[in-house]
C-alpha cells in the first residue's frame, strides 16, 4: 500500500482530526449545553404531567400556575399556550412544552416566571398580536369541527384578550353582545372583525365607520345600537 498519498515529510495531511478547531470545540460545548437544557425542560414537563396520559392536563396547568404565582385565568397563560402553539385547550404535550420553553430559554419554573413579562411584550407587537388574537379563538374551539363560540365565552375572551388595550370599546361590545338576540354564537370572521374595528374605527363617534365596507353585519348593528344610545 502506498503511504506517500497520505503522508508527506512525516506530517499528517490534515490536522483537523488530531486538533479540533476552536469552532468544533464551541459546537461541542454548545451541543452539550443544549442537551442539558432539554433534559431539564423535559424533567420539568414530567413534574407536571399526568402519569397515565403523558400530558400536562388542566390540573397540571393549575399546579404550574400556582408555582409561578399566576392565576390560571391570567392572559399570560393563554400567551404561554400561544408560544407553545398548544392545540388543545387545557393540555400541553411534550413537543409543545419543548417548543415554548426552548423559545423562552426557560428550564425552571423561576426562569419561566421571569420570562412572562418579555413574552407579553412579544405578543403585544402588532406583527404578533393579530396572530395571537386569532389563536385565542381557535384555542377555544374545544369540539371537533367546531367553527363558532357561544356569546358568553366570547365576552370573557374579548375581555381577556382586548380589554387592557381597548377598554371602552370592549365594555360596550360586551354589553351589546349580551342584550342582542340576533346571534347565539360568533365565528372567526366576526371575531377578527372586532379587532379590526377596535384598531381602525374612531371611538366613540364612529366618524370613519362606513357600513358599505366589508364589516360583519353584527358590527353594523352594534354601531346603530351605540348611536341610538348616544341619542
Amino acid at each position: 500500500m502506498r503511504r506517500s498519498a497520505t503522508k508527506k515529510s512525516g506530517q499528517p495531511t490534515s490536522t483537523t482530526s488530531v486538533n479540533p478547531s476552536s469552532t468544533d470545540l464551541f459546537r461541542s460545548a454548545s451541543s452539550k449545553a443544549s442537551s442539558k437544557e432539554l433534559e431539564r425542560i423535559d424533567s420539568l414537563f414530567y413534574s407536571y404531567a399526568n402519569g397515565s396520559s403523558g400530558l400536562i392536563d388542566p390540573e397540571g396547568i393549575e399546579t404550574l400556575c400556582s408555582d409561578m404565582e399566576v392565576d390560571h385565568t391570567d392572559v399570560r397563560i393563554l400567551i404561554l399556550a400561544w408560544k407553545m402553539q398548544a392545540e388543545r385547550q387545557g393540555y400541553f404535550t411534550l413537543d409543545e412544552w419543548r417548543r415554548g420553553l426552548k423559545g423562552l430559554r426557560a428550564d425552571t419554573v423561576s426562569k419561566l416566571k421571569k420570562a412572562l413579562p418579555d413574552l407579553e411584550r412579544e405578543v403585544r407587537r402588532p406583527s404578533n398580536f393579530a396572530e395571537f388574537y386569532a389563536y385565542a379563538f381557535r384555542y377555544c374551539l374545544t369540539e371537533e369541527k367546531q367553527k363558532s363560540i357561544d356569546i358568553e365565552s366570547i365576552c370573557e375572551l374579548l375581555d381577556l384578550v382586548l380589554g387592557s388595550q381597548f377598554r371602552a370599546q370592549v365594555d360596550y361590545l360586551i354589553e351589546y353582545l349580551k342584550i342582542q338576540n340576533d346571534y347565539k354564537v360568533i365565528n372567526m370572521d366576526q371575531w377578527m372583525g372586532f379587532l379590526r374595528f377596535c384598531n381602525e374605527i374612531s371611538f366613540p363617534d364612529f366618524s370613519n365607520y362606513d357600513p358599505q365596507l366589508a364589516w360583519p353585519l353584527i358590527l353594523d348593528n352594534f354601531v346603530e345600537w351605540m348611536r341610538a344610545k348616544q341619542g
